[in-house]
This record gives structure tokens, C-alpha cells and sequence, in this order.
């Protein structure tokens, strides 16, 4: 049976909650990212649960296509067994038809030591042809069936490629709850999802998920997902992980999933989530600045 909407007021021991939009489901302020988990090893993959659940994190995020399920047996092995009612678990299906959306679901439920999950994501849209032609598979469908089949709480959407896709997704429909998109400082200068996606969500009252608020490396000069590089560095040249971090949290999210390499980066994200302050709008404006010149796709690679 599907648990009752949590409580709005955290425990001690868990990080500050936000409403998830419409949900009224209240989440932890961080949660932690599958991709990144399922890069571990075992060893340090259940550590970094422990040191999640130990840090106050209660979103926990993956998807079917991470590690070909890798992520999704991970989060089966050691946070279902025993933490499942204390958490928000979340994953995602890259499926461009019902049909095979549907083999998805089974599949990760079954991986993820669950009976149901509490928000499934139509994962990855890249075009608005992109979307017609899942929406044409009947993607929306499944999506619906399984909410009122009970396994799964919520529906959502994903993408990091072009705020395009989410326009035409959100005029395409209405049954989303969620949307998961990249949230920071320099996607404000280019193909910016928070200038033109963020304030629709706002006003539809639908919950945001950020991401990329590093570009998933290209603030530490990297060029692809998850890896540093060469390229000219946000972090530390222009600005710190503190106001990278803080920057995101200022905005109207929900929670911000971040995608830890090793168990310090993961233990400085809790801190910085305890201990966040509110950014001035003029604090913001400064921040933004100081990256303009790097905006684009050399440090949002993932951008089309």
C-alpha cells in the first residue's frame, strides 16, 4: 500500500524538507544523485547510502539506464532493505514507447527491492520532436497506468539537452508533477532552463528538481558527464562550490541532486546544505556576472 504524504517538519537527524509542488509531498532539500552512486564500487556505494541516511538525505535518485541498472541494484541492496519508509525514492525510464516504458518499470522495481516507487520520470527528453514522438508511443499512458496501478506515487519529466523540449512537454500536457532540469550559475547566460522553464513551474505549481548545479564537472573544467578537465575552471577560478550550491538553493527547487565522486565531496554537500543561507536576488545578480563569459557549451557540454 502506498504510505500517507510524509510529515512537513524534519526529524532532527534529516536535512531541511521543501513541498515537492502539487505532491505535497515535503523532500529533503539535497538528495543523492544514481548516476554518480553507480560509478562506485560496492564497498564505497553502501557507505555513501549510510553517509547520506547519517547526514539527513531522504531523496534518493536513479534511473534504468545508469550502469545498465547498476545504480537501481545498488539502491535495492543497501537503502531498500532498511530505510524504504523513510525515504522518497525515485527513478527514471529512457523509454520512447509505452511498452517498453512499462518493461522498465517492472524491471527496476524489481532491482530496487520495491513495490513502489514514489516518483517515476520520463527521463532525458532531447527535441520537442522528441516529446511528440513519446507522447505518440503512448508514454503518457503507462505513465498514468502506473500511478493508478499503485506503483508509482508521482510522475515527473527529465532533460538537460535544450529548455525547448520541456516548453513544448508543458504544453503538450498537464499530468506531470515534477520536472528535473539543470539548475546553476551559468545556465543563466545560455539556453537557460531557469529563466525560461523555472517561473512555468513556479506558476503551474509543479515540484523542481535541480541538477547539473556543476555542469556534472564542466565547472571543474571538464567535457564530459561526471569528469575535470583542462578547460577554463568556474570552481575555484570564478566562484566556490559554496555559491555554486547556494545560488541553486536560493531558487524556487525543491531539492537539488547532487552526484558525489567520493564520500568527502558527499559530507561537504550535507554541511553546506545544514548550513545554507538565502541568496539576495542582488547576491545572485553578482554570481552570474562573474561566470557570463563562461556560459555556454563549453561548460554546459550537455546542452545541444
Amino acid at each position: 500500500m502506498v504510505p500517507a504524504v510524509s510529515r512537513q517538519v524534519p526529524a532532527d537527524d534529516e536535512l531541511p524538507r521543501r513541498r515537492l509542488g502539487s505532491t505535497d509531498e515535503y523532500v529533503t532539500m539535497l538528495g543523492l544523485g544514481g548516476w554518480h552512486l553507480g560509478r562506485m564500487n560496492e564497498r564505497v556505494a553502501e557507505e555513501a547510502v549510510e553517509v547520506a541516511m547519517a547526514g539527513g538525505i531522504r531523496f534518493y535518485d536513479s534511473a534504468e539506464s545508469y550502469q545498465s541498472g547498476g545504480s537501481e541494484r545498488y539502491l535495492g541492496r543497501f537503502l531498500s532493505p532498511k530505510y524504504r519508509d523513510q525515504v522518497y525514492l525515485m527513478t527514471k525510464t529512457t523509454a520512447r514507447t509505452g511498452r517498453a516504458a512499462r518493461r522498465h518499470l517492472e524491471a527496476s522495481l524489481k532491482r530496487m527491492n520495491t513495490d513502489y516507487l514514489d516518483l517515476w520520470q520520463v527521463h532525458a527528453i532531447m527535441t520537442p520532436q522528441d516529446v511528440d514522438g513519446r507522447i505518440a508511443g503512448g508514454l503518457l499512458d503507462t505513465a498514468l497506468e502506473a500511478v493508478r496501478e499503485g506503483k508509482t506515487r508521482h510522475i515527473g519529466f527529465t532533460g538537460h539537452n535544450d529548455p525547448a523540449a520541456h516548453r513544448h512537454m508543458l504544453a503538450s500536457t498537464d499530468i506531470f508533477q515534477t520536472v528535473q532540469m539543470p539548475v546553476n550559475v551559468a545556465d543563466v547566460s545560455y539556453k537557460s532552463f531557469v529563466r525560461t522553464v523555472l517561473p512555468e513551474l513556479v506558476d503551474r505549481d509543479i515540484g523542481v528538481i535541480a541538477m547539473k548545479t556543476l555542469a556534472n564537472g564542466g565547472f571543474f573544467g571538464g567535457s564530459s558527464h561526471g569528469q575535470h578537465g583542462s578547460n577554463p575552471r568556474v570552481v575555484p577560478n570564478r566562484i566556490s562550490i559554496r555559491d555554486a550550491l547556494y545560488f541553486a538553493w536560493s531558487l524556487p527547487i525543491s531539492v537539488l541532486v547532487t552526484g558525489p565522486d567520493n564520500i568527502n565531496q558527499l559530507q561537504e554537500k550535507i554541511e553546506l546544505a545544514r548550513s545554507f543561507t538565502a541568496l539576495t536576488e542582488e547576491e545572485r545578480g553578482t554570481l552570474i556576472e562573474r561566470v557570463v563569459d563562461m556560459a555556454g557549451r563549453r561548460v554546459e557540454f550537455y546542452k545541444s
